[in-house]
């Protein structure tokens, strides 16, 4: 099969392959695919529309095809019917647990499936969404990469790497008649990851709130997602990272100012420096450092240009940072928790203290002789 791009902007009728078959993590991919082809598949005259899903682990191929070939229920001349296959190392560990995995593809289905595409139904469009860890050596791929040339579009669903992904946010801001600036992309990337379908609703929500300005900017970000809190969040454990005492100081005065609990800064602290705490004693221990860094940021992936930038930032922090420090900062963390909930205190001056002692003991320090003297 030649083909293994999918049509791009308006799809043409004419153009429509009989079947697609995306197979990858990604499988929002293909969700987008199939709510294109249906919006350009019906006419202002359909009564109705005929749009079909199947889990390959609760039906079989021949009941599939079978649907592919009747004739609609609705006054539509298209069909798109739908298989959902996962494939992500579940079917060992069901057999472990005595329970029944997902189907394999026997030499029957596999019969079956190459008879349809030699004649397949009109106006049926098939869409196959394999996810998971799927390679194109995997069983069902390659029964249908080997059918006929143009039978079937073949595409593989990875997750997106930073550019592509900004491409896509772009193109589906474009949609939406919006465009965005690199500095709210970036946010959204940041507090987001990688998450289409978070990603998707949080456009639409913001492009609708930016009414008739065309390009959507960090403010606009910042006033309509839900994750605000998610956003004040990482400004704040960014700025820890730096010690960067000013930045920490107007994020706080920021996020008291909206109305944020002391307790919950205080515990996003805490949080903060006890997985540097445990990170450290796992060093101590010879433990992985991709490892490490994959329990502490699993929303990071390494296929991001993020991912190195994060990674060196976490490990030189730790380098830098005595086990001594970082005990200090959770016991004086654990006096002002107590403080707050037990005295007539101001809670925000009890935290501001706290970030300039700690931004204080991170200042550069020179050696003279066998004592540290800080500079300036």
């Amino acid at each position: 099969m030649a083909a293994t791009d999918l049509p791009a902007g308006q799809i043409n009728e004419d153009s429509l392959a009989a079947g697609y078959v995306f197979f990858g993590e990604e499988d929002y991919l293909a969700e987008e695919f199939i709510r294109k082809l249906k919006e350009s598949l019906m006419t202002p005259d359909s009564q109705g529309f005929n749009l079909e899903r199947f889990d390959l682990a609760g039906v079989r191929w021949p009941d599939i095809i079978d649907t592919a070939r009747t004739v609609p229920f609705f006054f539509s001349p298209w069909r798109i019917v739908v298989v959902r296959v996962v494939e992500d190392g579940r079917e060992a560990k069901e057999e472990r647990k005595g329970k029944e995995g997902p189907k394999k593809l026997s030499s029957l289905d596999e019969k079956i499936i190459r008879e349809y595409f030699r004649s397949p139904a009109a106006r049926t469009v098939l869409v196959v969404v394999i996810v998971g860890r799927v390679k194109k050596t995997n069983p069902l791929v390659k029964v249908f990469d080997s059918l006929p040339k143009g039978a079937v579009v073949l595409k593989e669903a990875k997750r997106l790497k930073q550019n592509e992904l900004y491409a896509w946010m772009m193109q589906r801001l474009a949609s939406l008649g919006k465009s965005a600036t690199p500095p709210a992309l970036a946010r959204l990337e940041a507090v987001a990851g990688s998450d289409l379908r978070l990603i998707d609703r949080e456009l639409e929500k913001v492009a609708t709130y930016a009414a008739d300005r065309k390009t959507i900017d960090l403010e606009d970000i910042l006033q309509v997602c839900d994750w605000t809190r998610g956003f004040i969040e990482w400004e704040l454990t960014d700025a820890l990272k730096r010690a960067d005492r000013r930045q920490l100081l107007l994020t706080l005065n920021r996020a008291f100012q909206e109305g944020e609990r002391p307790e919950h800064t205080i515990r996003v602290f805490a949080n903060f420096f006890r997985d540097l705490l445990l990170a450290k004693l796992w060093l101590r221990e010879g433990r992985d450092r991709k490892e490490i860094f994959a329990f502490l940021k699993p929303q990071i992936r390494e296929i991001w240009s993020l991912y190195s930038t994060e990674f060196k930032a976490l490990f030189s922090l730790l380098e830098r940072l005595s086990l001594g420090e970082i005990n200090w900062a959770i016991r004086e963390l654990g006096k002002i928790d107590l403080a707050v909930k037990t005295m007539d205190v101001s809670e925000q001056l009890l935290i501001e203290r706290f970030v300039i002692e700690y931004c204080r003991r991170q200042q550069p320090r020179e050696r003279t002789g066998v004592t540290w003297k800080e500079k300036g």
